[in-house]
């Protein structure tokens, strides 16, 4: 899976709501796999990163690129992969969006990355760099299965600030890693991280594979609290904790947890896929979310041609990223078409309720869904019925059970199923 999405420093979903043309709209925000190769093969990848795709852009036409996304108004490029360094144009691609006024972030495994490498980036115009990181040594070793993971990524961050450049970390987190997150925020905090993005591991990939992995809706009930008394012991402490598109919505601590500051007057408004992000997947594919399905999402491949407007053309034609822009209450279904938030929520994170339902619009994970179960005595509990079929952004299907809030929940494989560690 790519390992982010990045920390929104841009964020697209501060801004107003805008029920207007697309032309309105535009790519402030991409994240763009530059290669699906990867030196890690992590267990909830939601990419199945291993190999480059087959006919993945060239250097020249990665540079094509650049140019129409800056012409489009981009503010911002999020490199990531497979591992994004493994491209033989990655610093020619750093330097050109910085030259075009785009500013260049990376997303990164980082098992590769030393302080050589570092020190390129920065010179080549890099800012800042989010490493993933998935628990303590242990966890995070097993969900990366890589031996040696977690303390390279360690070094990685002393390298960073070596650079230059500002470390951030990024964390999926799930039901084999949560009980890991107050000795996380600890570590983040006394090796000087200044920011966190927090995310929950959607059924993507391989983590798709891995049911008994993922979080129950009702698990959001203990863990976004303890997430948001870290929020405010972060903002304290200058390390600031923002939540990943897929983690909420409209709990009691929404507005903590959404807020960059202590104003604490954001939340929540909806999908900006198509709207104000773009993904690009290492072919050219382009779609409005990197973490979209495929299969589902994709509204064209990138060509660089001599008009400069290919890139523009999917944004503004192509129906598959059109989905948000005119998105209503009535396009969501289940739950989420009767919720009292409908309006203002628009069901959730996209990709997130594909992954489980096989279409968007009906999002069990959300905090204030879970709550109003629990005030009835009830829960929702989702069980896998269809293995996903194996393809990159791929995901299965789910059902949702409804059952009494304290019911036993039916036993899963133990977590030492869940992947083999490689050296």
């Amino acid at each position: 899976m790519t390992d982010s999405q990045g920390q929104e420093s841009n964020d697209p979903s501060s801004r107003r709501r805008l029920n207007v043309l697309s032309t309105d709209f535009f790519p402030a925000y991409v994240v763009w796999e530059l290669t699906l190769a990867c030196d890690h093969a992590c267990a909830h990848c939601g990419s199945r990163a291993a190999v480059s795709r087959d006919h993945e852009l060239s250097t020249k036409e990665a540079l094509s690129l650049v140019d129409e996304l800056a012409d489009m108004g981009t503010r911002e490029v999020v490199l990531i992969g497979g591992e994004a360094y493994l491209h033989d144009g990655f610093y020619q691609i750093i330097r050109h969006l910085k030259t075009r006024g785009i500013t260049p972030v990376m997303t990164t495994g980082a098992w590769g990355l030393d302080l050589a490498k570092a020190k390129l980036m920065a010179e080549a115009g890099m800012s800042r760099v989010s490493v993933s990181i998935d628990g303590l040594e242990q966890t995070h070793d097993r969900m990366r299965a890589k031996k040696g993971s977690f303390t390279q990524c360690l070094n990685a961050l002393e390298a960073i600030k070596a650079a230059g450049m500002t470390p951030h970390v990024n964390s999926n987190f799930n039901r084999f890693n949560q009980s890991d997150l107050e000795s996380m925020y600890v570590l983040f905090e006394d090796i000087g991280v200044k920011a966190w993005q927090v995310q929950i591991t959607s059924p993507l990939g391989r983590a798709a594979d891995r049911p008994q992995m993922l979080f129950q809706p009702y698990d959001l009930l203990d863990f976004l609290p303890r997430l948001a008394r870290l929020k405010e012991r972060g903002l304290q402490k200058g390390l600031l904790i923002m939540p990943g598109n897929n983690l909420g919505y409209f709990g009691p601590e929404e507005a903590l947890l959404r807020s960059p500051k202590k104003s604490l007057t954001d939340h929540w408004a909806g999908c900006q896929a198509g709207r104000f992000v773009m993904g690009i997947e290492s072919d050219g594919a382009v779609k409005g979310c990197p973490s979209l399905q495929t299969e589902a999402y994709v509204g064209g491949h990138y060509k660089a041609d001599e008009s400069k407007s290919y890139l523009k053309k999917i944004w503004l034609d192509s129906t598959e990223l059109q989905f948000t822009r005119s998105r209503t209450r009535e396009d969501l279904w289940g739950y989420c078409a009767s919720c009292a938030l409908a309006d203002s929520c628009l069901g959730g994170c996209s990709f997130t309720a594909h992954g489980f339902f096989g279409r968007a619009g009906n999002n069990p994970m959300c905090h204030f869904r879970a709550r109003q179960f629990q005030k009835k005595g009830l829960r929702e509990r989702l069980v896998r019925v269809q293995k996903a079929p194996g393809k990159s952004f791929d995901s299965a299907l789910f059902e949702i059970i409804v059952e009494e809030f304290d019911s036993v929940e039916p036993p899963t494989r133990p977590k030492t199923d869940l992947v083999s560690i490689t050296g």
